[in-house]
C-alpha cells in the first residue's frame, strides 16, 4: 500500500456566509422606536374613540330619565299660598309655599349677590357651570379633614338639583345634576341663572326666595337689606333650619360673619368695612301672631273655598270665623276633662262653637291632630241618642202638645219593640216638660209616634240634618247617625230665635293681589220654626239643664240643652245653647268599643259648662225667650 492512500484528505475552510446588503436609505435603530410611536398613537385615538363612545353611553343612559326641561318656567311654577286667618286676623294656618317677589341681580344692591358668591361659588362667573377647580380643591379639604367638609356644587348644579331633582345622593343624581348644569349654562346668562336661583332657594321658616326671606326676618324687601343682613341670608342656604335667625340668631350671626370674611378675601369688601359689618346676633322682626290649634277647622274651611270661587291658581288670604280665644278655651277644656279621667275609656273627642247665625266659633275634630287628622266633628257619623229629641220634642210642639201637657211614662211596644228607659223605671204620668228633663225614652217613642215619625224627619232636615234617617220606632232615640257640626247647627236655629242657620267658616276671601273674590252676605234660610215653638224648646230643654239629666251643665245664666247617650256607652253627647253661643259635644272611641260609665251627662256636659264659664265671662247674661224665672218648676 503506498502512502498516498493512507494520508487523509486536509480539510476545507468554512466557506463564508454571504453578507444580506440592507436596502439603501434604511436605520436599523430606527425601526423599533417608530414601531413603539405608532403603537402609542394609534393605542391613544383607540383609547380616545372608546372613551368618547362609553361617555357617550354613560351620558345616554343618565339622560333617558331627565325629568322634561323643555320649559324652564314649569319647572318654576309653585304651588299657590293659601293664608286662613282667624276672626280678629291672626294666621291660622299657611298652606303652601310662601315665595317673594321675583328680582333679578341687576335689581339688587351688588354686596347682595357677592354675600352669596363669596359662600356659595365665588368662581361662578369663571367657569362652565361645572367648576372641576373647585371639585379639587374640596375633595383635598376633605381628605384633610378626614370627613365631608366642603362640597363642590356650583350655583348652577344647586339650582338643577332644586328644580328638576330628588334630594337623593346617588351618583345618578350627581351626573344628572352635571348634565342640567351643563344645559343650564347653554341656555341661559349667568345673570339669569343666579337670579333664578336667589328667587328658589329655600331660607328656612316657610321662606322660598330671598324677597321672602328679607320680609320674613328683617320686614323689607330684599333691595333695601343691609351689608350685614345680606350675609345672613346668603348664610342660611347651607342649613336653613339649623341657622335659621328665629330660632339661632347667634348661631346666623356667626355664619354671617363668616361671608363677610369671605366677601372680604375676595376683594369685595375692604377691613374696615368687614369689622363695622359684623354683629353677635341678628335681630328679626316680630314674628306674626300665629296660632296653631285649629287646624282640624282650617282643613275644613279649605275644602269649602272652591265651593265659593271656583277654582283659583294664585294666592289666596281667607278671612274665618274663628275666635282664637274661644278655640283655645274649648281645646284646654276638652284637655282638661280627659285628662283628668283616663280610666273612663274614652279615645276621642269633638268639639263645635257656634254663634246664633251659624258661624263656626271653634272646632276640634279630634283628641290630637298630630295623631290623626280625621275630622269627627264635620265627617264622623255617630248615634246621637237622646240628644235627637230636639226634634221629636219640635214635632210633638207642632202637633199641639205643650210643656205642661200631661205625658205617659209607661213601658210602651211599637212594632213588636220595647224601649227601655235609663235605670228601667218609670213614673207614670207626668209633664211633658219633665219627660224631657228626666229624658224618658218611653215617653220620647210615644210623642214620635203621636206626631208621625215622618214628621220627625221631615223636621230634622228643616232643622239641617241631611244624614241618612229612617221611618222606624228607634227613630225618637237617635238610633240614625249624624254629625256633630249639624246636630249643633239644629240646636243653634233654637238659640237663633228660629231663624235657619247654616254653619259656616268663612268670612271672606282675597285673591294676592288684594281683590276680594268672596264676601259673606246675606243669613240663612230665615224663619224655619215659629217663636211660640222656640218658647216651648227653650222651656223643655232649659228644665234639662237646670234639675234633669243635664244639670251637670248648669251655668250661673239661662241656658238649654240635651244630653245624648248611645247603646252600651260607645257615644256621650251634650248640645246646648245661651242666646250668646251654641255648642256640641262629642265623646267616642274610633273602633266603636263602650267607654267606662260615659254619659252625655257626665264629662260631656262638664266640657260643655267649663267652656261655656270661660267663653261667655264678662258677658251680661241674657234670658231665654219664653222661660219663667224659676227654672226648678217640673
Amino acid at each position: 500500500m503506498s502512502k498516498q492512500r493512507g494520508r487523509k484528505p486536509a480539510p476545507r475552510p468554512p466557506a463564508k456566509r454571504a453578507k444580506r446588503s440592507a436596502p439603501r436609505g434604511h436605520d436599523r435603530q430606527s425601526e423599533p422606536q417608530r414601531s413603539i410611536f405608532t403603537r402609542v398613537i394609534w393605542f391613544s385615538l383607540t383609547a380616545s374613540v372608546w372613551l368618547m363612545i362609553g361617555l357617550a353611553a354613560v351620558v345616554a343612559w343618565y339622560a333617558r330619565d331627565l325629568p322634561d326641561i323643555a320649559d324652564l318656567e314649569k319647572a318654576t311654577v309653585r304651588k299657590p299660598v293659601v293664608t286662613v286667618q282667624s276672626s280678629d286676623g291672626a294666621v291660622l294656618a299657611r298652606y303652601g309655599q310662601v315665595h317673594g317677589r321675583p328680582v333679578t341681580v341687576a335689581e339688587l344692591p351688588p354686596y347682595v349677590p357677592r354675600a352669596f358668591l363669596a359662600i356659595e361659588d365665588h368662581r361662578f362667573y369663571r367657569h362652565p357651570g361645572v367648576d372641576l377647580f373647585g371639585i379639587v380643591r374640596a375633595a383635598v379639604r376633605n381628605v384633610a379633614a378626614g370627613g365631608i367638609r366642603q362640597g363642590g356644587s356650583t350655583i348652577t348644579q344647586q339650582l338643577a338639583k332644586n328644580l328638576f331633582l330628588k334630594r337623593e345622593r346617588t351618583i345618578r343624581r350627581k351626573i344628572q345634576e352635571t348634565l342640567l348644569a351643563i344645559w343650564l349654562e347653554h341656555h341661559f346668562t349667568k345673570d339669569q341663572i343666579l337670579s333664578i336661583y336667589l328667587n328658589r332657594v329655600y331660607f328656612g321658616a316657610g321662606a322660598y326666595g330671598i324677597d321672602a326671606a328679607a320680609r320674613r326676618f328683617f320686614g323689607r324687601s330684599v333691595k333695601k337689606v343691609t351689608l350685614f343682613e345680606a350675609a345672613v341670608l346668603a348664610g342660611l342656604v347651607k342649613a336653613p333650619s339649623r341657622d335659621n335667625p328665629v330660632a339661632a340668631p347667634k348661631r346666623a350671626a356667626a355664619r354671617a360673619n363668616l361671608v363677610l370674611a369671605s366677601m372680604a378675601r375676595s376683594g369685595w369688601i375692604n377691613d374696615t368695612t368687614l369689622l363695622r359689618s359684623r354683629r353677635d346676633t341678628v335681630q328679626v322682626r316680630p314674628r306674626q301672631k300665629f296660632y296653631t290649634g285649629a287646624r282640624y277647622f282650617t282643613d275644613w274651611v279649605l275644602d269649602r273655598v272652591d265651593d265659593y270661587i271656583g277654582y283659583y291658581g294664585g294666592d289666596l288670604t281667607i278671612r274665618t270665623t274663628l275666635d282664637a280665644r274661644l278655640q283655645g278655651a274649648a281645646q284646654a277644656e276638652v284637655q282638661r276633662v280627659l285628662t283628668a279621667n283616663p280610666a273612663r275609656k274614652v279615645g276621642q273627642a269633638a268639639f263645635v262653637a257656634l254663634s246664633p247665625d251659624g258661624a263656626v266659633r271653634a272646632m276640634i275634630g279630634g283628641r290630637d291632630y298630630g295623631d290623626s287628622q280625621y275630622n269627627r266633628a264635620t265627617r264622623a257619623l255617630r248615634q246621637p241618642g237622646s240628644a235627637f229629641k230636639l226634634f221629636v220634642y219640635l214635632a210633638a210642639l207642632e202637633s199641639g202638645m205643650r210643656p205642661g201637657d200631661t205625658v205617659s211614662d209607661r213601658p210602651i211596644t211599637v212594632q213588636g219593640w220595647t224601649p227601655r228607659n235609663a235605670g228601667r223605671t218609670h213614673r207614670g204620668d207626668v209633664t211633658f216638660r219633665e219627660g224631657a228633663a228626666r229624658s224618658s225614652n218611653t215617653v220620647a217613642v210615644a210623642l214620635a209616634e203621636r206626631a208621625g215619625r215622618k214628621n220627625v224627619i221631615q223636621t230634622a232636615r228643616r232643622l239641617g240634618i241631611t244624614a241618612p234617617l229612617r221611618a222606624d220606632p228607634s227613630l225618637a232615640l237617635g238610633a240614625h247617625e249624624v254629625t256633630l257640626l249639624e246636630l249643633t247647627g239644629a240646636y243653634t236655629v233654637i238659640a237663633n230665635g228660629g231663624f235657619g242657620v247654616w254653619p259656616f267658616g268663612i268670612e271672606s276671601i282675597q285673591g294676592g293681589d288684594g281683590k276680594t273674590l268672596y264676601s259673606r252676605a246675606g243669613g240663612g234660610p230665615g224663619r224655619i220654626v215659629q217663636p211660640r215653638y222656640v218658647q216651648g224648646l227653650n222651656d223643655l230643654l232649659s228644665a234639662v239643664v237646670g234639675w234633669g239629666t243635664g244639670k251637670a251643665a248648669r251655668l250661673d245664666r239661662p241656658a238649654a240643652g240635651k244630653t245624648g247617650t248611645s247603646q252600651g256607652n260607645r257615644d256621650a253627647w251634650f248640645v246646648g245653647y245661651t242666646p250668646e253661643l251654641a255648642a256640641g259635644v262629642w265623646l267616642g272611641n274610633d273602633d266603636f268599643s263602650p267607654m267606662h260609665k260615659v254619659s252625655g251627662g257626665s264629662l260631656a256636659a262638664s266640657i260643655w259648662r267649663g267652656f261655656m264659664i270661660k267663653a261667655l265671662k264678662g258677658t251680661p247674661a241674657r234670658p231665654l225667650p219664653g222661660i219663667a224665672s224659676d227654672i226648678s218648676r217640673r
